[in-house]
């Protein structure tokens, strides 16, 4: 994939593409919290009649580079859009993890005319209570403990027969979340987290087509007056649940 660095609301962003040279509408894959666009990678390769994008999202990978304090959930929505503008995609179609779900909710309640569907995977929509901002933030107190706060964040974010079947998930989370410094950890949870507001009218309104899928064991519920495909595994299906993913997929393209 070509690798170019595009600037928008919240810094300068890595962007990937791999142009497929085809007339069809290009696909655009965003990311979770603390992983990175190679959270995409098994899908890249089972898909060939159109152009795909990924990114790395704020402070993931290598979008490090001139990220700007205090940005928010909707800023990640507007530089999506700003990146479709600098590559001359009109219209896309757009599938996110988590966070990069949320970000491509906001942006396609926002501007629904550059999406032609998009694909919600795990996405958080309910506000968090107040006692849940105030776990997050005792966890952040762990932070100097990595290891052990990653391991705990891991079995937050997969179901735990997964961790058991699979140990290169602990290794794959460990790899990306050791770019991010404590700081970087504290700055994406406040604003994807603790900040995140709730978007249950965003989902009822949407006027996108739109297919949601979620982890049996995950911990988001269903998100309303949207087809929703459980699968198994926890809450991150695409490193958990590859068919069931590649399903949502194909569905949408």
């Amino acid at each position: 994939m070509k690798q170019q660095y595009i600037d928008t609301v919240v810094g300068k962003i890595a962007v990937f593409v791999l142009n497929n040279n085809s007339d069809k509408t290009p696909v655009i894959f965003l990311h979770g919290v603390y992983f990175d666009h190679h959270l995409w990678d098994k899908y890249l390769n089972q898909i060939s009649d159109r152009t795909l994008i990924t990114i790395d999202m704020p402070l993931h990978g290598e979008s490090r580079e001139n990220i700007k304090s205090g940005w928010t959930i909707m800023d990640c929505a507007k530089m999506l859009v700003e990146i479709l503008d600098v590559l001359g995609v009109q219209k896309v179609i757009a599938i996110g993890h988590s966070w990069g779900s949320m970000t491509v909710l906001r942006a396609a309640d926002k501007f629904p005319h550059r999406f032609e569907s998009v694909g919600v995977c795990n996405m958080p929509f309910l506000a968090p209570t107040s006692f849940q901002k105030l776990v997050i933030r005792l966890q952040h107190t762990m932070l100097f403990f990595r290891k052990f706060y990653t391991s705990q964040a891991a079995k937050a974010l997969f179901a735990k027969q997964s961790l058991l079947l699979d140990s290169s998930l602990l290794n794959q989370l460990e790899y990306t979340m050791n770019k991010l410094s404590n700081r970087d950890v504290q700055q994406v949870d406040q604003s994807v987290i603790i900040n995140a507001d709730d978007t249950m009218n965003l989902i009822v309104n949407l006027k996108v087509k739109a297919i949601a899928l979620k982890g049996i064991e995950d911990y988001v519920p269903n998100p309303p007056q949207i087809e929703t495909l459980v699968v198994g595994g926890g809450h991150v299906s695409p490193l958990e649940n590859f068919e069931g993913v590649l399903k949502l997929i194909h569905q949408l393209i």
